[in-house]
């Protein structure tokens, strides 16, 4: 087997440690810190050290880490600091908890993270830095634009589209072939049809 490769995760908050657990449970990344801009330097984070705010991202490849996961749930945020990352030649890291289920004709984006227990089917699509929380599913044929975000238990029916930044939140619904805009959030619990 192979040695895992090194990857920064950029947000040490709920969204980060999540996702250090999926790294950790799936074997191909070994997670060397967290930038984050809210906790201090030297911070230890579910035993990962912080190395400071999200200003270092250009240096990391001078540290010897090629790759990085955006694990901020801000949609516009985490479009700049993907961007940020990209400029700075670092690759960015696609994530799929073990317990998720990616159809094999689904698309994922770079930098994206499908979460546990979430669904992505047939012939899905997920745009770079696209987020699918815990239970969430994106139906066959239905589209995750850039940086777009879906919450805890979201569901997006069969031929549904969302924009770019766009924010299904936790328990929302859109219904069969139904497009929710660019940034457009839906509220915890409400549907769209």
């Amino acid at each position: 087997m192979s040695q895992p490769t090194p990857l920064v995760i950029v947000g040490a908050g709920g969204h980060g440690r999540s996702v250090l657990e999926l790294v950790r449970l799936d074997g191909r990344y070994e997670v060397q810190a967290f930038l984050d801009d809210q906790q201090p330097a030297g911070t230890d984070v579910m035993g990962v050290p912080v190395w400071g705010p999200t200003t270092l991202l250009d240096q990391l490849p001078v540290r010897g880490v090629p790759w990085v996961h955006v694990a901020i749930g801000h949609n516009r945020t985490r479009q700049t600091l993907c961007a940020r990352a990209r400029a700075a030649g670092i690759e960015l890291a696609t994530l799929v908890h073990p317990r998720a289920f990616a159809s094999p004709s689904a698309v994922l984006g770079a930098g994206t993270a499908l979460m546990a227990c979430a669904v992505l089917g047939t012939q899905a699509r997920l745009g770079e830095g696209a987020i699918v929380n815990v239970g969430a599913v994106v139906d066959h044929h239905a589209q995750v634009a850039n940086f777009g975000h879906l919450g805890a238990n979201a569901t997006m029916a069969g031929g549904s589209t969302i924009g770019e930044r766009a924010w299904l939140q936790a328990g929302a619904a859109l219904g069969y072939g139904v497009h929710l805009p660019d940034d457009a959030i839906v509220a915890p619990g409400e549907g769209r049809s």
